[in-house]
């Protein structure tokens, strides 16, 4: 009985992935925050417009940071952990109230586990093999990893020869003069890092980033 209710769950946070990525094409990388810091991060974030945070499971009690900020903002933002590289990982994502699994590679298995609980995945992946491989096997969005290799020359490519509903995603040095340009030229958006977070840093110097990240994209 519980496989129905997993399909209809990631339906429907499919669907609001994929609303939130048109709301707001941004995606916000919390690699290296402090749990206790986490809900006030993730509240300027949502305020600034943001909808989609991932907190990478290799930054200080990274279940705790995913527990504290889906506890923080309101139901319409959807919370993920990051650099997910082991399919026992993503029972605890979902305990700690993460909705999506995101990998720097793509992993069958971890898709697979990630689908099977009604979890969207974003898996990384760097060639045409990759990729659409990643899609046979239920990918729900691509990570292009790391785009400062790829560059905007293989976006354009990808985007003529794959399905027009995948979404993909450039991850890895995106700054804000770069957002319309990529978008036009197929990005379904974006994966921000340490152009928008570091470690350490004040709130404020987050919300001033996330704002300049926010008008790149009017």
């Amino acid at each position: 009985m519980q496989a129905p209710t997993n399909h209809r769950s990631r339906e429907t946070t499919r669907a609001r992935l994929t609303g939130s990525l048109k709301t707001c094409p941004l995606i916000a990388i919390l690699r290296g925050i402090e749990a206790r810091e986490a809900a006030a991060h993730g509240s300027v974030l949502y305020e600034a417009g943001f909808r989609v945070i991932e907190v990478p499971l290799n930054s200080p009690r990274p279940l705790d940071s995913i527990r504290a900020i889906r506890d923080a903002l309101p139901a319409d933002a959807i919370i993920g952990a990051g650099t997910v590289l082991r399919a026992a990982d993503v029972r605890d994502v979902e305990e700690a109230g993460g909705q999506l699994i995101v990998m720097p590679h793509s992993d069958p298995v971890i898709i697979a586990a990630a689908r099977e609980r009604g979890m969207m995945t974003a898996p990384g992946v760097a060639t045409p093999t990759e990729a659409f491989a990643a899609l046979k096997n239920g990918a729900d969005v691509l990570k292009l990893f790391p785009f400062e290799q790829l560059g905007a020359s293989v976006l354009k490519a990808w985007r003529s020869v794959m399905p027009r509903e995948t979404a993909l995603i450039p991850v890895g040095g995106v700054q804000p003069v770069d957002i319309a340009w990529l978008r036009a030229t197929g990005a379904s958006g974006f994966g921000l890092g340490s152009g928008l977070y570091k470690p350490g840093q004040g709130v404020d110097v987050t919300k001033s980033n996330a704002l300049a990240y926010m008008t790149a994209t009017s």
